[in-house]
């Protein structure tokens, strides 16, 4: 399922395959023996149960895709958004009225892997940083990108 809401259809299909395959054989081997050993439900809930804590694990370790990350300190923020492109983010500082007045928003669009290195250097320059992570499903152009601009546009 992630991958298919991370545009790999052929991917999570094959791996779909399979798991439907092992789910079938799983399920018939608990119906065809619940009158011999009732704790097989438990047992088969138990595995099913771990399989989604083993496969979110997995997932959060392959850190597949983008995220976007909103920062807003009051800690010398455009300093931050300096040091920030010194490790090679790309940052863009939009400007946000809260109740107390005008904060600039750091608002950085990157790979999953590098969020906890991110993370990490904001909360090094201010604990109290407010830090939102967002997943981004899809991304165009951008930091990095080379700029070509279309003839007649």
């Amino acid at each position: 399922m992630l991958l298919l809401v991370r545009n790999k259809p052929l991917v999570a299909a094959s791996i779909g395959f399979f798991e439907v395959i092992v789910y079938i054989c799983a399920l018939g081997y608990v119906v065809n023996n619940l009158h011999n050993d009732p704790v097989n439900i438990v047992f088969y809930a138990l595995g099913f149960a771990t399989g989604n804590i083993v496969g979110s694990k997995i997932e959060e370790r392959m850190a597949i895709g983008y995220a976007t990350v909103q920062v807003i300190t009051l800690c010398r923020p455009l300093e931050l958004a300096e040091e920030l492109r010194q490790m090679d983010f790309g940052v863009t500082v939009i400007e946000g009225i809260g109740r107390e007045g005008v904060h600039p928003i750091l608002h950085i669009i990157l790979p999953r892997k590098r969020v906890p290195e991110l993370v990490n250097k904001v909360d090094c320059w201010d604990a109290k940083a407010f830090i939102t992570v967002l997943e981004t499903k899809a991304t165009q152009g951008g930091f990095g990108v080379a700029r070509h601009c279309r003839q007649g546009k």
